[in-house]
């Protein structure tokens, strides 16, 4: 049984390879280190994305600084590799220098992504700002609708295009 998990992770991998994904991205991926919640955390907060990809972020906080992030992603690589990275880049972070993250950290962070899933790279970042503006102005979080992906963002990042 062990070895055919090895070799459909392996499988998988390769296959991300060649559709243009770095190896850091696809152990993000594959790992999913990040990927969960967190029961007692300080904020929430979720997005959809224009492909219908969504993300949930939680935030566990020592005053200003995020001890702790998880994102719940129902998405592709794209997504779910952009969200763990972004989740193991916080931490330790204040507030404000999470907030100052963009997509082109992200991007390098991951080394490539394809093309046409920058995007991804996009929601992962507009929902973390989301959820720290959110927290910085006590919005509490609210299930019943998130916001579309290119109705939260405060630093138009999706028009800076800051993907090398």
């Amino acid at each position: 049984m062990n070895n055919i998990n090895t070799e459909a992770i392996e499988s998988e991998k390769k296959a991300l390879a060649e559709t243009g994904y770095g190896a850091p991205a696809i152990k993000y991926f594959i790992e999913k280190q990040y990927m969960g919640d967190i029961p007692d955390a300080d904020h929430i907060s979720e997005m959809v994305g224009t492909c219908g990809d969504t993300m949930k972020i939680y935030l566990k906080l020592d005053n200003e600084t995020i001890t702790d992030a998880k994102y719940q992603v129902l998405g592709c690589p794209g997504a779910i590799s952009s969200a763990m990275a972004i989740a193991e880049m916080i931490k330790g972070k204040t507030l404000s220098e999470a907030k100052k993250i963009n997509d082109g950290h992200v991007f390098n962070v991951l080394e490539n992504v394809p093309s046409k899933k920058h995007h991804c790279i996009q929601l992962a970042v507009k929902t973390l700002h989301k959820a720290i503006n959110e927290f910085q102005n006590n919005v509490t979080y609210e299930a019943s609708e998130p916001l579309q992906c290119d109705q939260a963002c405060n630093n138009d990042c999706c028009s800076k295009n800051l993907i090398k």
